[in-house]
């Protein structure tokens, strides 16, 4: 059998999830004695100064038999986070309006007081 009739019998499902610099692949793939197990993976696109990219990409091996306690924790971090911080995303990169310039503009002013953390006396210490 050839390499690429394998692949394809070994690939049976997959979902493609695009978030900015990451692309998450859930895969569902075929064991050799032809079970179904899931593959989490995570691809980071880096530049580098030349303007060349290259990607960084983790992966998870998730076999059926820890699918249940895997929800069940899964669940309860995200419950967690969303109950401690709640569904509003905090970093500004992460907004959907987020512009890079702004950013570099609003870290150079300096004309607030409360921007200045030099102003602090150390004789109170």
């Amino acid at each position: 059998m050839s390499e690429r009739s394998i692949l394809d019998q070994e690939e049976i499902y997959s979902k493609v999830l695009r978030a900015g610099r990451r692309t998450y692949f859930f895969d569902v793939r075929s064991t050799k004695a032809g079970d179904y197990y899931l593959t989490i993976t995570e691809s980071k696109k880096f530049t580098h100064d030349d303007g060349t990219f290259h990607y960084k990409k983790h992966k998870i091996y998730l076999y059926k038999e820890d699918f249940a306690s895997f929800k069940e924790i899964m669940n309860e971090m995200m419950d967690y986070i969303i109950d401690e911080k709640g569904l509003e995303v905090i970093s500004e990169r992460h907004q959907k309006d987020f512009k890079k310039e702004e950013v570099a503009a609003s870290s150079t002013n300096t004309d607030s007081p409360s921007d200045n953390f030099t102003d602090v006396s150390f004789d109170d210490i």
